[in-house]
């Protein structure tokens, strides 16, 4: 796994995100609500985060997801590449596709800290081989087994990182 700092600009997202964050907390807490909001930065948001990220470090070129669905990308050296990203400390959660990329890329994003961290970085069937043979809608793979999977792969499978 390899660690980096988030870009700049996210920062100021970061900011924004905390100064919302502390103005509903106080107007609940004067309100009497005992209701904690957590404010993560997730979905849709960090997906694209996500990807911009895959194209900064990766070189990733990505493709229209309305008309490749299941890949995101290609890689410099055309493998194609299924990114994934999270803010909230969960694994990756995949969908039944008709056609599953090469490569995955799944970033793990601390907003907090702006710092983001390349969870797994290798060959997608594994991790998709973790999952029921059929199933319908969402589901994820556990941080521990992406983890025990990303330890196992061979620098050659992982695609390099341009800086």
């Amino acid at each position: 796994m390899r660690t980096f700092a988030l870009p700049e600009a996210i920062a100021g997202l970061v900011t924004a995100r905390n100064q919302v964050r502390d103005y509903y907390r106080e107007l609940l807490r004067q309100g009497g609500h005992e209701v904690s909001l957590k404010y993560t930065l997730d979905g849709n948001l960090v997906g694209d985060i996500g990807e911009a990220l895959a194209v900064e470090l990766f070189g990733i070129t990505l493709v229209d997801s309305k008309s490749h669905p299941g890949i995101d990308g290609y890689s410099i050296d055309k493998r194609s590449v299924q990114i994934k990203a999270t803010g909230s400390g969960y694994g990756p959660a995949f969908r039944p596709v008709e056609q599953r990329a090469d490569h995955l890329i799944f970033f793990d994003l601390d907003f907090d800290r702006c710092r983001g961290t390349v969870f797994y970085n290798g060959p997608e069937r594994p991790v998709v081989a973790t999952l029921p043979a059929d199933w319908k809608g969402q589901r994820m793979v556990s941080r521990k087994k992406l983890a025990e999977l990303d330890a196992n792969i061979a620098d050659s499978d992982r695609l390099p990182f341009l800086h």
